[in-house]
């Protein structure tokens, strides 16, 4: 968990250019060098994530839909719930309250 591989490929923001994968004298050059730029402004905090629930076609918003259906077994009238996966719009990208702290940023946390 945790491990997308980004720093393999000379892209993890944090890493520092003597770390590796972000000096200029590397393969790509001049591409390095400004990625190794990039890194320096790069922050440890996450202000944005993508949100996890769903619009309707109502505009209601949730995490699941259900839809209430009529079943009619052995004579006998039954309600039962049906999930709606069909017409549902991502809720996109939700700014946090308060700022996080990056998963791949090396950092301790501990109780003093």
């Amino acid at each position: 968990m945790g491990a997308s591989g980004s720093k393999s490929r000379g892209l993890w923001p944090f890493a520092s250019p003597a770390a590796g994968g972000g000096g200029p004298e590397g393969p790509g050059g001049q591409q390095a060098l400004a990625r190794s730029r990039a890194a320096r402004a790069a922050t440890p905090f996450v202000f944005t994530r993508r949100g996890s629930m769903y619009y309707d076609e109502d505009g209601d918003l949730a995490h699941e839909f259900y839809e209430e259906t009529i079943v009619t077994k052995n004579g006998r009238k039954r309600a039962k719930l049906k999930r709606i996966h069909k017409n549902l719009i991502p809720q996109g990208i939700v700014k946090l309250e308060h700022p996080r702290i990056h998963v791949d940023f090396p950092v301790i946390i501990c109780e003093v």
